[in-house]
């Protein structure tokens, strides 16, 4: 039998050799990689690596405290623990699905949509938890749940000074009042760590950090607690009694410019986020303007005074109540016949004022309203706060000069006008508006002589004695010197018939003034509507504590109250 032998093949030679040259250069070409990798430049392998496990995490900066002008905290940044997802890394049951839920307090169904998201590394399920809450979900010991340390801020004095401090979001970030106005410096910087995370993504060990937090500076207020406490008290009260639709009252340092107290009606507590609306949250006496009425009138009289135009002295007739100027009328409340420029300021004359503007030029009144702070920002630093409005004063007509001089066509916030009053309780200088407590003197800008200041202010004290639109302005042991304004609502470019805005300014002791206080009713509608009786009650009743407060010494007999007979505003002479 003959047999098939198998055919022998024969190979080149070069063809193994290659093929080993091959391999072994292979060898060699990795063997050199993984020592460049892992002797020379192994950043590559290492972040591979430590993307499996390390994490940046943020740093939270504390936020910065804010206290009153005597260091009673204001507001204040506390710890609280939100409940966080990893999604790629949660594995829960249904059954602690629910369980968390409960917790919580929240629908199972959209825990669960949270916790699947799995393109996502992050997210919150819940921010803000009571402690006791933030420890139950902690013992759960969930895969991918975790809780993340953050702080809310709180304030200890609830309504009492929302509108000067306003209020944070959840993320701790300024919205509104000195919290928006201060952001920078309350808030600081965040920081960030390296840490080690396990497959549950809980933390357990910390690497490095990467940048410190900047911790937020405290911040003091001009603020005084117990002067804010009165003011925003006897503000509420005369709200509800007068029935107004809103109310605003500012107490002013009137040697410095510090906001000592500062409150407004409607309010909102900052710590209960469901009582907060734009119509609670409006810092009115910052932000809403409106004519001022006759609280404008002393300065009208003290540009012509400083001009020469006029003394204390002059007399105006202002028979038969009226005065035409083209087709228009300006009115009094009643025949005052021949005044004095201090009987006009102390009755309130239109007619006697309006006499007076005209007798200027129309630039000389415009100086001294712009110099006063009309028009122009007061520079406190509260955010929004509103310019007002002056108009130039070549578009003036002779109407228009008329009636600015007792304070319509002009619109100023309750500071702005606060704040002009400084020249007549300083001596002719206005001085800035600080929201922060100051700790040198503060220096003004120069308007008026000190003669002219000084004549207006005598003026302004006979406002609140007999014959005077305030005698209810009074203060017991201690001279008052202030002003009235009692004007139609400007509603839809129209003025209102029934509806007012009443305003009371004014500042003591008169012989050196310690204090102004401004005082503004929006639509006080239980009867009374002159400012002399729904205003000018809440400035005495301020006064009295807050000079009580300060311990400031009197300037008048102790019993020199003598309101003992019917207020001027109410016989009808308030203009």
């Amino acid at each position: 039998m003959i047999r098939n032998p198998m055919p022998h093949i024969t190979l080149p030679v070069w063809r193994s050799r290659l093929l080993f040259g091959l391999l072994f250069f292979g060898l060699i070409g990795l063997a050199g990689r993984a020592a460049y990798l892992q002797g020379m430049h192994n950043d590559f392998l290492q972040q591979k690596g430590e993307s499996r496990y390390v994490r940046v995490v943020e740093m939270s900066a504390h936020r910065g405290m804010i206290t009153d002008r005597h260091g009673e905290i204001l507001a204040v940044s506390t710890p609280v623990a939100s409940v966080c997802a990893d999604p790629q890394k949660t594995d829960i049951t249904p059954e602690q699905v629910n369980k968390l839920a409960a917790l919580l307090k929240m629908d199972a169904t959209e825990v669960s949509q949270l916790v699947n998201k799995k393109q996502s590394r992050f997210v919150y399920l819940k921010r803000r938890l009571l402690p006791e809450i933030a420890e139950n979900i902690k013992n759960l010991k969930m895969p991918g749940i975790f809780l993340r340390y953050e702080f809310q801020r709180f304030y200890p004095a609830g309504e009492m000074t929302a509108h000067v401090l306003g209020f944070t979001d959840i993320n701790d970030q300024g919205q509104e009042g000195v919290e928006r106005g201060w952001q920078k410096m309350l808030a600081g910087e965040l920081g960030s760590r390296r840490v080690i995370k396990d497959n549950k993504g809980r933390i357990i060990e910390d690497v490095e950090n990467i940048r410190l937090p900047k911790q937020g500076q405290d911040l003091i207020l001009s603020i005084d607690s117990r002067i804010q406490y009165l003011a925003h008290r006897e503000l509420k009260q005369a709200v509800q009694v007068n029935k107004a639709k809103a109310g605003s009252i500012i107490v002013l340092d009137a040697q410095t410019g510090e906001v000592l107290a500062l409150s407004n009606l409607p309010v909102y507590n900052p710590n209960l986020r469901t009582s907060i609306s734009d119509e609670k949250t409006r810092n009115r006496a910052l932000i809403n303007v409106f004519e001022p009425g006759s609280t404008l009138k002393p300065f009208t009289v003290a540009a012509a005074l400083e001009v020469g135009e006029i003394n204390p002295d002059t007399v105006f007739q202002t028979a038969p109540g009226m005065l035409r100027i083209g087709r228009a009328t300006i009115r009094d409340v009643r025949n005052k016949g021949e005044l004095t420029v201090a009987q006009i300021i102390q009755e309130s004359s239109n007619v006697g004022t309006a006499k007076i503007a005209l007798s200027l030029p129309s630039q000389t009144m415009w100086k001294m309203f712009n110099q006063s702070g009309f028009g122009i920002s007061t520079g406190s630093g509260f955010p929004g706060e509103a310019n007002g409005r002056l108009r130039p004063y070549n578009t003036w007509r002779p109407i228009e000069q008329a009636t600015m001089s007792y304070g319509h066509g002009i619109s100023a916030s309750l500071m702005q006008l606060t704040r002009a009053y400084t020249i007549f309780s300083t001596g002719g200088e206005l001085k800035p508006i600080s929201l922060e407590r100051q700790n040198l003197p503060v220096m003004g800008q120069r308007v008026i002589s000190r003669d002219t200041a000084l004549a207006v202010s005598r003026m302004l004290e006979m406002v609140t004695q007999p014959g005077g639109t305030a005698p209810l302005a009074q203060v017991n042991g201690y001279r008052v010197a202030g002003k009235t304004g009692t004007a139609h609502k400007l509603i839809d470019g129209r003025y209102a018939k029934n509806r007012y805005i009443s305003t009371f300014v004014g500042y003591a002791p008169a012989s050196n003034p310690r204090l102004i206080i401004a005082v503004m009713l929006d639509e006080p509608s239980a009867g009374k509507y002159f400012a002399g009786t729904v205003a000018a009650p809440v400035f005495s009743q301020v006064m009295t504590g807050a000079l009580r407060i300060l311990n400031v010494p009197h300037d008048a007999p102790a019993k020199n109250n003598i309101v003992s007979f019917p207020v001027a505003s109410e016989l009808g002479n308030e203009g």
